[in-house]
């Protein structure tokens, strides 16, 4: 999977046969604005959005076309790892997980009622 920022970079991913690009650091460059720029010319590039992804924004990063997300610091803090807290370890990727997936059902066109 190889990382790419620029237009051209995720061309040449596209070329080589990746079936996923990572682009970082997303937030830093426009966040969800950029994906959904980058979407425009390559809309079935599988683009991943990472860097400065957090729970304010990871569904809006979903919404604008990102395919995944890359998500560190922010899903796992370093408290938790320090303190072997499994259960807020767990707490917070069941919040990431849950919010991805409302994001891709509400880009399906899904009714709030099967969400």
């Amino acid at each position: 999977m190889p990382g790419a920022l620029t237009p051209t970079e995720v061309l040449r991913a596209l070329r080589a046969g990746a079936d996923y690009i990572k682009i970082f650091p997303c937030a830093q460059v426009g966040g969800p604005s950029y994906i959904r720029a980058l979407k425009a010319p390559f809309p079935k590039a599988a683009l991943i959005a990472s860097g400065g992804v957090n729970q304010q924004n990871a569904d809006d990063f979903i919404l604008a076309g990102a395919h995944a997300l890359g998500i560190g610091e922010q899903l796992i803090p370093k408290d938790a790892v320090r303190d072997r807290n499994a259960d807020w370890i767990q707490e917070l990727a069941g919040r990431f997980k849950a919010m991805v997936k409302r994001a891709r059902d509400q880009r399906a066109g899904y009714p709030e009622s099967v969400r």
